[in-house]
């Protein structure tokens, strides 16, 4: 995969990982308000790289090789790993890892594999890839009544219907059916790392069985409501507000 990088003269260091169904510039907006400050890595996940043809492969497969490319580039740690939607779940699982040194990890809407029975987890899987699909040949019409609950622009919409259409069927499959079933560390290391769950006030039911999953497994977890926000529209809509809780860690 691809990874950028801003601020490389700063010592603290933030890894942004992106949601599935957008590229890495999905963060454009809150990068010039950051690398003053930090180092910002921001990886270009598999089968959303613009610059490489891939597709993408799994949550612990690209855990794993964020934390490899961490060793390599010899980061001893890092301040925070933000990781929104399916970003979340990489940035889980890259902590539990426990290869490099993380402060806080902060899950946007992060999702948490199912604990549900094989067959009810395919379907789940099928119902959201299917979805997706509908969304990418209806185009930026369709589109337009998806994202009704958040004040994007047309530019906004077009943005994500050219990503639908550069992402190849395996890579949306791969990424509704490896976030609802990544496997998880048995048992669940014991971690020095700052756990957060931030999620949007307009999607609180569609999240509970994450946030159920938290609070089972990571009571530690610190949680924040976002108002007046739907899924994933911290970072594109509030980039201020998203360097005020970052920040704040």
């Amino acid at each position: 995969m691809t990874i950028h990088e801003f601020g490389r003269e700063n010592t603290e260091k933030i890894l942004l990982i992106h949601p599935s169904c957008v590229k890495w510039d999905y963060f454009e907006k809150v990068i010039p308000l950051l690398e003053d400050r930090y180092h910002l890595i921001v990886p270009a996940l598999p089968g959303y790289d613009f610059d490489r043809e891939s597709d993408f492969t799994s949550v612990e497969e690209i855990a794993s090789e964020l934390n490899e490319w961490m060793m390599e580039q010899k980061i001893e740690g890092l301040y925070a790993v933000y990781g929104c939607s399916m970003g979340g779940s990489i940035a889980l699982l890259m902590t539990l890892e426990k290869r490099t040194r993380i402060d806080h990890c902060i899950m946007d809407g992060g999702i948490t594999p199912y604990e549900l029975p094989w067959l009810l987890t395919r379907f789940i899987a099928l119902r959201d890839y299917l979805m997706v699909m509908i969304g990418r040949i209806g185009g930026v019409k369709l589109l337009s009544r998806v994202f009704s609950t958040d004040e994007y622009s047309k530019e906004d919409i077009e943005y994500a219907a050219e990503v639908l259409r550069h992402s190849s069927r395996k890579t949306l499959w791969r990424s509704f059916d490896s976030c609802n079933n990544y496997k998880m560390p048995f048992p669940i290391p014991v971690l020095s790392t700052k756990i957060h769950y931030w999620y949007a006030e307009t999607e609180e039911k569609a999240r509970s069985w994450d946030i159920r999953y938290m609070k089972k497994y990571f009571p530690q977890t610190d949680f924040k409501i976002l108002p007046n926000l739907g899924h994933g529209g911290l970072v594109l809509l509030k980039p201020k507000l998203f360097k005020e809780m970052i920040v704040g860690g």
